[in-house]
């Protein structure tokens, strides 16, 4: 006996390994599908059946406890398997009930004769009307709702997709997200699409078991009535009423767990796709405004008492509805009173003489907000706009080469309610206005119809956008556009500004630090070159050249140890820059072109090439062109940096290194996407592909 306990014991766990390797699931779907082949007793129909009602009341609660409705990803999967379930019992009891029938209502189990006998209190008719309306309902109102919800979802969010891709694509640029965080919204977008797209497909397994049902029904009467008859002798209206009990029973016990499998898709269609806790935000939105529970109260109250009409159900669902909105009312009300009491006046502090300390210095970089925005700075009113700031300068200090400074936030009351302003050294460079209750809908190019909302530019691109309530964020994310809260627009534009100014955030301090960065790997090299050859300030200078080029200079050792190489001879930072930039032509081509094999350029035709070159060689400072000529070489070269941009190419004008400079400053201001390169700039194992000369 204890051999035999030992044995069965150990093979317990050689089960679990079955279970969790994946082997218990096709096992279960075999076993449903033999139902439809193998004949059944009652007793295993009525286990069955019993397990088919509990797991339609689980995936039901599931549902409706589950925060988003993608993290039961696999309900499609579940509600097929309940589905096939469901029809391989009614294919099972069929074959009982038309084979045992005539042996009384208890021959098809004890669940089928209570639902028979019980539920619709023995007459036939009646259940033939219960089972009847059940169907209408699941059929026409929940089946066909939900499938309709399904396919509405499913078209909308993969309509959706693209612009979520972009908003994520934006966030990832503006350093608001890592690579971690961009690469798990991605999968969760594209597990959000397939989870719509199965829920299509699945509510139609829904409303075709609706049908099913119905079709057994008819079967099961008029096969049960011909077998009973003909095949037993039963008389007519015995045969009615006893096959008629037995099937509306088993047709009651399937339908009933597929009216709450149909409300479980229903649920989970309906939810949005952001977490939330469905009871909490019931209770929130229905039962949270007061006037709506006391208006019902009011009409209630009416109602019942008018002579004839229920009174007492009236009345007292009246008073229940009273006494909430007066309970809700009396905390919203205290609520209300805690914040606008009065804070304590801070004493006034001892008069003292002023110091130095009291001249504060004016901030490198500086936010100033109305104070309608201040709720976006306030991390108790959930404002993330300081950690977008914080993602923006780590990824901006990361592409740059140089640790970008504390961005100081204040709020300024001369500014309007909801206007924003960035500031460098203490000079306003850009400003715009967000509103903190809306998002914006930037379009990116692509988009499939206008949206209603408060036209504008985005601040930091200049395209166009549109605010809009937050509750049309999917529907327009479904037409195209990119859709960003109030928060994000202030740290893309803080983003923008700090690239296009680097060159004036560099200064002193940090190429000092950059500088005992580079000491600790490569000591030599610093203490020879910085100050015995070059001073810091040409350092300086020759970095913030860099850097207004929109060249990182995250290659510190190798601009130093070309600055080093060529400091004996010249101490002219234009002549250093070039130096520098030859030795970073690689790293200047990769940022342009990636890993292209071939750089797609604009070029000078010959004649206009000699007319430039004679033409600077008089003044270094600045292009010696007549205005004409300066209008009309400006023009030709922004169409040419046009046409290239429009085919997915960044504008590259490649010029004679003598002109390179001049003509970088020249056309800086008018087309800051032109890259302005050298001949000797372009690494040997780069192909050029002239794509327009331009001429005079």
């Amino acid at each position: 006996m204890s051999t035999a306990t030992t044995t069965s014991s150990s093979n317990l766990p050689a089960w679990r390994d079955l279970l969790r390797t994946g082997i218990g699931v096709p096992a279960g779907v075999l076993a449903v599908l033999a139902m439809v082949i193998l004949p059944l007793p009652p007793m295993a129909l009525d286990v069955l059946f019993t397990f088919n009602i509990a797991l339609s009341i689980v995936i039901v609660m599931a549902v409706f406890y589950v925060s988003r409705p993608i993290e039961f990803g696999v309900f499609p999967t579940v509600l097929l398997l309940a589905t096939l379930l469901r029809l391989a019992l009614n294919v099972a009891s069929t074959r009982v009930v038309l084979l045992h029938g005539y042996a009384g209502p208890g021959a098809a189990g004890h669940v089928i004769e209570s639902f028979g006998e019980f539920v619709v209190g023995g007459n036939f008719a009646v259940g033939v009307v219960v089972f009847v309306i059940l169907t209408i309902i699941n059929f026409v109102v929940v089946t066909k709702g939900s499938g309709r919800i399904s396919e509405v979802s499913a078209r909308f969010t993969l309509d959706a997709m693209p612009g979520k891709q972009m908003a994520i694509d934006a966030d990832l640029n503006a350093g608001l997200i890592t690579q971690d965080e961009a690469r798990t919204r991605r999968a969760e977008v594209r597990a959000e699409a397939d989870f719509y797209g199965s829920m299509d497909g699945s509510s139609k397994f829904v409303r075709g078991d609706a049908v099913a049902g119905i079709l057994i029904l008819l079967i099961n009467i008029i096969g049960g009535l011909a077998i009973g008859t003909i095949g037993h002798g039963m008389a007519l209206s015995d045969a009615l009423h006893t096959y008629t009990l037995l099937t509306i029973g088993d047709g009651l016990v399937a339908q009933i767990p597929a009216l709450l499998l149909s409300t479980a898709v229903a649920l989970i269609v309906t939810r949005m796709s952001r977490p939330q806790d469905m009871g909490g935000e019931l209770r929130r939105q229905l039962f949270g405004n007061p006037k709506a529970l006391g208006v019902a109260a009011g009409l209630l109250g009416l109602m019942g008492i008018i002579p004839g009409m229920p009174n007492v159900a009236f009345l007292l669902i009246a008073t229940l509805c009273g006494a909430a909105a007066y309970i809700i009312n009396r905390k919203r009300t205290a609520a209300a009173a805690t914040a606008a009491a009065p804070k304590p006046v801070p004493q006034a502090p001892e008069s003292r003489e002023l110091t130095w300390e009291d001249v504060r210095p004016v901030d490198l970089v500086g936010l100033e907000v109305g104070y309608r925005l201040v709720s976006l700075v306030d991390k108790r009113q959930s404002g993330d706009l300081l950690g977008r700031v914080r993602g923006v300068r780590r990824k901006l200090s990361q592409e740059l080469g140089f640790l970008v400074p504390a961005v100081h936030i204040r709020d300024n009351l001369d500014l309007a309610p909801n206007i924003y302003r960035i500031n460098l050294s203490g000079v306003p460079v850009g400003e715009s206005v967000v509103y903190p209750d809306k998002e914006l809908a930037i379009n990116a190019g692509r988009v499939f119809g206008p949206l209603q909302g408060i036209a504008t530019r985005d601040p930091a691109f200049g395209m166009e956008a549109v605010w809009i309530d937050a509750a049309s964020r999917d529907h327009a994310q479904a037409l195209g556009y990119t859709v960003v809260d109030p928060s994000t627009v202030i740290a893309t534009h803080l983003s923008f500004v700090i690239q296009s100014h680097a060159n004036e955030i560099l200064g002193h301090e940090e190429v000092q630090q950059l500088l005992n960065g580079l000491a600790k790997s490569a000591p030599k090299l610093v203490e020879d070159l910085v100050p015995r050859v070059l001073p810091l300030s040409i350092v300086v200078r020759v970095l913030q050249s860099l850097l207004a080029e929109r060249i990182p200079i995250r290659n510190i050792r190798t601009i130093i140890e070309t600055l080093a190489e060529h400091a004996p001879r010249s101490q002219d930072p234009a002549v250093l820059l070039s130096a520098v930039r030859i030795a970073l032509g690689r790293q200047i081509v990769q940022d342009i072109a990636g890993i292209a094999a071939e750089l797609p350029v604009i070029t000078f035709e010959p004649d206009l090439e000699r007319l430039l070159t004679g033409s600077l060689s008089a003044s270094s400072a600045s292009p010696g062109l007549e205005p004409g000529l300066a209008e009309r070489l400006q023009q030709r070269i922004a169409e040419a940096s046009r046409r290239q941009e429009a085919s997915g190419e960044a504008p590259v004008l490649l010029v004679p290194p003598p002109l390179r400079a001049q003509l970088s400053r020249f056309l800086r201001a008018a087309l800051p996407s032109l890259h302005v390169l050298a001949w000797n700039e372009i690494p040997d194992n780069r192909k050029v592909r002239v794509v327009t000369a331009v001429g005079r």
